[in-house]
């Protein structure tokens, strides 16, 4: 920790070097017209290098483009790698913010923790943020409920195949213009209860943000799609008989007393979305708990109308309402129901202060082209 405090004392000054062929103003402009997800990438990344004596230090922007690796490189071995997912949100005004990346900062350094990579402070994570942005915030769409995603990651480069920490690592910041996720409003959607496979288990790395845990997801989430579903949900490793979390999303069940219940487990990825969803929630009076929930409860709570409505969170879709769980085959309301009104008021007054539309008075939203 004493070595950690003192890197980051250290000021880190960003060097910049401008793609010297960026997409023109037109190319531009027809990417965030219609830009999906992750399909397309801004014209600049950002770099920081990480070793064992020196710290991290050289730290730049430079045009997006490929990354040089080494074949015995450790990531590419023994998967030593995490990573982040953030927005940049247009506000009415044409300024350019955040949701609590500090949050994403910390949850970085946890990740990394546990993958025995180097922490980076959370200071040099909102920096490196604001670097990239002064350079590519014309990327940053202003259409109704569109963003620019940002992926922070980071991965051992080290050129070795001794099964150890790496003593060489490098930081990254990319960035792709999104889309809406509900191009046609916001809808429920059915889940496939995953009965084969596990996310992770106890002890493993299922609460930090690394690759393998997604990888491991999606032989299920073939599974899922095969099924008609939109996402998956898995249950512990240990009893199969405990809620997780969906592929990439928490889950959030609403009782019929307002009472939000979320589970709780060492090897859930903690959410942000979740997080902040849940305090909106306590805001307003209503009762959050956060506990084990079985697979049984909540078909029970379905089945005798305690449960009312059900929810996935996440950054991408922010609220998505559950309406079926296939493989244990319990349904809230018709496939054709609308969403739950508590869902769709909490995503809505969550989206509002994303996008500047609502007072943040939780201080939640950081400004990265200032």
């Amino acid at each position: 920790m004493t070595n950690l405090l003192q890197m980051a004392q250290r000021d880190l000054t960003f060097s910049v070097a401008r793609n010297e062929n960026p997409k023109s103003e037109e190319e531009r402009n027809a990417i965030l017209a219609d830009p999906g997800f992750g399909k397309n990438f801004t014209d600049h990344m950002v770099d920081i290098c990480w070793s064992e004596h020196g710290g991290w230090h050289r730290p730049r922007v430079q045009p997006y483009g490929p990354i040089a690796l080494d074949p015995a490189a450790a990531v590419l071995h023994y998967a030593q790698e995490i990573f982040e997912g953030l927005k940049a949100y247009r506000h009415a005004d044409g300024s350019v913010w955040s949701f609590r990346p500090e949050a994403n900062a910390a949850r970085m350094q946890r990740s990394a923790k546990r993958l025995a990579l180097p922490e980076l402070p959370t200071e040099y994570f909102i920096d490196s943020l604001k670097q990239l942005l002064a350079v590519d915030a014309d990327w940053v769409p202003s259409a109704p409920e569109t963003s620019l995603y940002l992926r922070p990651f980071m991965f051992a480069k080290e050129a070795f195949l001794g099964v150890r920490a790496a003593k060489k690592v490098n930081y990254y910041v990319i960035a792709s213009p999104a889309g809406a996720y509900f191009t046609g409003g916001v809808a429920p959607v059915s889940i496939w209860l995953s009965t084969d496979y596990a996310r992770a288990g106890k002890g493993g790395t299922g609460a930090a943000k690394t690759g393998g845990n997604y990888a491991s997801s999606l032989l299920a989430q073939q599974e899922a799609a095969e099924n008609g579903c939109a996402q998956v949900l898995f249950l512990d490793s240990a009893e199969g008989k405990y809620v997780e979390e969906l592929g990439g999303m928490n889950v959030v069940l609403v009782y019929k007393d307002g009472t939000l219940v979320t589970p709780k487990s060492d090897s859930i990825l903690e959410g942000i979305t979740r997080d902040s969803i849940l305090d909106l929630a306590r805001d307003r009076g209503h009762k959050v708990e956060e506990r084990r929930v079985s697979i049984d409860e909540w078909r029970e709570g379905v089945a005798s109308g305690d449960i009312v409505e059900m929810f996935a969170c996440g950054t991408a879709a922010v609220v998505t309402p559950i309406s079926q769980i296939k493989g244990a085959e319990f349904t809230i309301g018709s496939a054709d129901a609308e969403a739950g009104p508590l869902t769709m008021s909490l995503r809505e007054e969550l989206t509002d202060i994303q996008y500047g539309r609502r007072e943040d008075t939780r201080g939640w939203m950081v400004r990265l082209d200032a």
